[in-house]
């Protein structure tokens, strides 16, 4: 275990899915034993208003089959073994609720980076029901591609951090208009100083993904930087710990 306090958090996407199946226990877990600092995870919505966690609108990658997961009951998503190709014959894992991952990460104060879905663009209600009554470790935050899901949680809880997942047509110069957002994600290709200012001008923090512990600024990142968010947490720890 490489885990340390004095250095940027490292979240491992969608649990250590470099290693095992992404956003099951299994990768979880995995992540928690590499000593991985948070988990980062996709939130979903079933048929029947219940939340899950999974990547995909479609179930087949995962599944085999040809289902969107908001056409599905919670009942009908937990009977389908999750895993690639013929190898799900032998799974066991299963979609998890968001309940269930949450009350595990309480279990161990392990912070978790919630990225919200499209499945929830038509579904305020049941990620409302849930905000008002959830509990989360500290320096957890909510993240999402879709703004109005930033706004909807910081509506509903102000005290919580969000962030706004940056595309191409993310406009940096407006952030500082952004109240309801508290930090932008961004893929590390935005690694450049023009962005860092963006942020620190308009006082929110960048984490970067994607990353592979590859990366020469890991060991001294800019001061913007608040997380890094990656499938191998170990590599990125060891490369972030180690001296210039």
């Amino acid at each position: 275990m490489y885990k340390m306090t004095n250095r940027v958090p490292i979240f491992a996407h969608r649990g250590a899915s470099g290693y095992t199946l992404e956003n099951t226990f299994k990768a979880f877990e995995k992540a928690r034993l590499l000593g991985a600092d948070g988990i980062e995870l996709d939130v979903q919505c079933t048929k029947d208003n219940r939340l899950v966690v999974y990547h995909d609108l479609d179930l087949f990658r995962l599944t085999g089959v040809r289902k969107k997961i908001n056409e599905c009951t919670l009942e009908e998503l937990i009977k389908y073994p999750l895993g690639k190709h013929i190898l799900r014959r032998f799974s066991k894992e299963r979609i998890p609720t968001f309940q269930a991952v949450v009350e595990w990460a309480n279990g161990y104060n392990m912070p978790l980076n919630i990225e919200l879905k499209e499945t929830l663009l038509n579904n305020h209600n049941a990620m409302i029901d849930c905000l008002q009554k959830l509990e989360l470790p500290m320096g957890s935050h909510f993240s999402s591609f879709h703004d109005e899901l930033m706004r909807v949680v910081k509506m509903q809880r102000p005290e919580l951090q969000t962030a706004i997942i940056a595309t191409k047509k993310f406009n940096w110069q407006d952030l500082w208009k952004q109240s309801h957002i508290d930090a932008v994600h961004a893929h590390r290709k935005y690694y450049k100083p023009e962005y860092f200012k963006a942020c620190i001008e308009a006082g929110k923090g960048l984490r970067y993904y994607a990353i592979t512990g590859k990366e020469p600024y890991l060991a001294n990142p800019d001061p913007s930087v608040i997380g890094w968010i990656t499938d191998f947490p170990d590599t990125v720890a060891k490369a972030a710990n180690r001296k210039k």
